[in-house]
């Protein structure tokens, strides 16, 4: 799997993130001074909170926890990597800046050609709830038959709803031979049969003629595999 380079060209140690973060802070006013005290950059303006920078050259966990512990001194820390670059380097902004705001960290982010880019502020986090997701998992959780993922994904993945259907089609193929969409629909009490065969998203049924269906060499190798995974237990 492809990795995001966190090193930048010219930016191969901490102290090459120090002068253009410096010179970004004081073009806002702030006095800006590194190494005081345990803290990587402090600045301050006027009567303001003092604002606190840790540096890293890549995203880690031990920087999330010197950042949330810089909490108890100000409310405005920040953390500060290179931009990440290559195939994975949005995600991994992405994702962090998340982070950053669930914990009320600000995020800097220093390219290799010294810009600066400030994804997240410090700031109480105040999460958002998506009704329309909650929904569509409390439907999995419904239509899920027993609890097949206890003990976690299996070695051939984790068992959703929508494969538990395609198994109790598939197992009616191989007790029944060829059979019709609304056959195997009534028979399985998988209302979407017909489709769900059609559409054939595992390889594990074959189509005979207009409607009628029958289990694939595929199929009945998935039934081995995902055996005890789709029945209630």
């Amino acid at each position: 799997m492809a990795r995001a380079r966190f090193l930048s060209w010219g930016m191969d140690r901490e102290s090459d993130l120090y002068p253009p973060i410096k010179a970004f802070l004081e073009r806002q006013g702030y006095l800006v001074k590194g190494e005081v005290g345990a803290v990587d950059i402090m600045a301050t303006r006027a009567d303001e909170p003092p604002v606190l920078v840790e540096l890293k050259l890549r995203f880690s966990l031990s920087l999330f926890h010197q950042a949330v512990a810089r909490l108890a001194i100000s409310d405005l820390v920040y953390i500060a990597v290179p931009r990440p670059t290559g195939k994975t380097a949005k995600r991994a902004i992405r994702d962090n800046t998340a982070l950053c705001r669930r914990l009320g960290l600000g995020l800097i982010l220093v390219a290799g050609n010294g810009r600066v880019e400030v994804p997240c502020d410090p700031g109480p986090y105040a999460p958002r709830k998506s009704r329309k997701r909650q929904m569509r998992l409390l439907r999995e959780f419904e239509r899920l038959s027993g609890d097949p993922n206890a003990g976690g994904a299996t070695r051939h993945g984790i068992v959703t709803a929508y494969r538990q259907d395609a198994l109790r089609c598939a197992a009616h193929l191989a007790e029944h031979g060829p059979s019709k969409g609304a056959q195997v629909a009534a028979a399985t009490q998988v209302a979407g049969a017909t489709r769900l065969m059609a559409v054939n998203h595992y390889g594990w049924f074959e189509r005979v003629e207009t409607g009628i269906y029958r289990l694939s060499p595929a199929g009945a190798e998935g039934l081995k595999h995902w055996a005890y995974s789709w029945e209630d237990r």
